[in-house]
């Protein structure tokens, strides 16, 4: 009985051994895979420490600038007045003409009527004076220019109304929430405004993390701004017997006045002040140390040393506490992900390594232990040979107290397809290897 078991097996062996050399002949086809983007995402927020700061303000934020990780927030959701803040996005959308190339630094820009009479910082601009773009930038970045900043809302804008709704729409274009809003390109509170917007409403606003936001942005997008914003003083015109100083009195080598060098912070080279009497003293700043770069915010000091006062204190934390960690360099191999199997090729199997390295904000003394990894191929349809160096394959997850990032793992070698005769003779291989493995565990 058991050698009549055998043989109609190997009948069984002969017909499916017939019908897979059929099937091949027939559906043997190439299948290319392509290399897919590097995915990295960072969320918001790093975990809190035991000696988190305590600012004397309504509201504050501390961004590493390099991935947008809050690594501190108070109230950083709360819509406030940013007063001059807001030239920061003026500041964006300037810098923008630039880059997009309808301006140059030379353009000249004219300060209208309205322009040269706006109240507040600034007033150094005549009505229908004319200046280069880099000559009213910098009357807008070192010395907070009103009148600068509706010029540049004017000539871009076409009102300064329009161009308020263009700083709406490109707040929410870089992920800015609906809670900010702007109606100006000052900052300034509607009953200051001698024109206010007939169809925008309401008072421009900004939360702690949206201002983040945009300085992040700014600083991603058009990090000139820096060569503006770390300038102590300037004259506006060669000709003028005064300089513009800068409201920044945390800028490095500020000798303009002996009461500044206290306040001079290492590395600080901007970004934004501000201050009304409803939004109180507020500062936007950042500062590069170690190779990392902090975004800071306080919002609603009580007075114009605090503010910078408390910003010493938040960038001394963010300093202190965190850092840049490298993770994964570059063409790394994964423990768990070392091979990946490939269909129809002429090997079986294809080394994978990491496509891009992967860094992270951290707790200083952060362990390897503290990450979680995950590695896994893509799934079996993309995994067909021709395979080329570098075609991803495969996706490795890091996960760091909150922060996820996503890279691709990649083949490491090239993989030919296989011709029909070596993928038949293989199958037939793999078939009598399945089929003596049946016969032997049913013996």
């Amino acid at each position: 009985m058991r050698l009549l078991s055998l043989t109609r097996k190997k009948v069984a062996l002969v017909l499916g051994v017939s019908i897979i050399a059929q099937s091949f002949l027939l559906h043997i086809q190439p299948t290319y895979v392509h290399a897919e983007g590097t995915k990295t995402t960072t969320t918001a927020t790093a975990a809190p420490l035991n000696n988190e700061p305590k600012p004397n303000a309504k509201s504050a934020v501390i961004m590493e600038a390099s991935t947008g990780t809050i690594l501190y927030e108070m109230n950083a959701d709360e819509a406030l007045p940013p007063a001059s803040m807001a030239k920061m996005m003026t500041e964006y959308i300037a810098m923008e003409g630039i880059k997009e190339g309808k301006y140059t630094w030379e353009t000249s820009v004219t300060a209208t009527k309205n322009a040269a009479d706006v109240i507040g910082s600034g007033q150094l601009i005549a009505e229908n004076e004319t200046l280069s773009y880099k000559s009213m930038f910098n009357a807008m970045s070192i010395y907070s220019a009103n009148d600068a900043s509706v010029a540049f809302a004017e000539l871009i804008g076409g009102t300064e109304e329009n161009f308020a709704k263009m700083m709406n729409e490109k707040a929410k274009q870089i992920g800015m929430s609906d809670k900010t809003h702007f109606i100006s390109a000052t900052g300034l509170s509607r009953s200051d405004l001698k024109n206010p917007p007939q169809s925008i409403e309401g008072e421009t606003k900004m939360t702690a993390r949206d201002a983040a936001i945009l300085a992040y942005n700014i600083l991603k997008d058009h990090k000139e701004i820096l060569d503006f914003t770390k300038i102590t003083s300037l004259k506006l015109r060669p000709t003028d017997k005064t300089a513009m100083i800068n409201w920044n009195w945390m800028l490095e080598g500020n000798q303009t006045n002996t009461n500044f060098k206290k306040y001079a912070y290492t590395g600080l080279d901007g970004l934004k002040t501000g201050s009304t009497d409803d939004a109180g003293y507020c500062f936007t700043g950042t500062a590069e140390k170690n190779g990392m770069r902090l975004i800071t915010v306080v919002m609603g000091t009580k007075t114009e040393p605090e503010r910078f006062n408390e910003t010493r204190k938040l960038l001394d934390y963010g300093f202190n506490n965190f850092e840049i960690k490298p993770y994964l360099n570059a063409k790394a191999e994964i423990d768990s992900l070392k091979i990946v199997n490939i269909k129809k090729g002429v090997q079986t199997q294809v080394p994978v390594v990491t496509k891009t390295g992967m860094t992270f904000i951290t707790k200083k003394g952060a362990k390897d232990t503290d990450f979680t990894l995950t590695a896994e191929p893509l799934e079996e349809s993309k995994l067909v040979a021709p395979i080329k160096k570098g075609d991803t394959l495969g996706k490795v997850k890091v996960s760091y107290n909150g922060q996820e990032k996503t890279i691709d793992m990649i083949a490491n070698d090239d993989v030919e397809k296989g011709s029909w005769i070596r993928l038949l003779f293989r199958s037939i291989k793999n078939f009598f290897s399945d089929m003596f493995k049946g016969v032997k565990g049913a013996s």
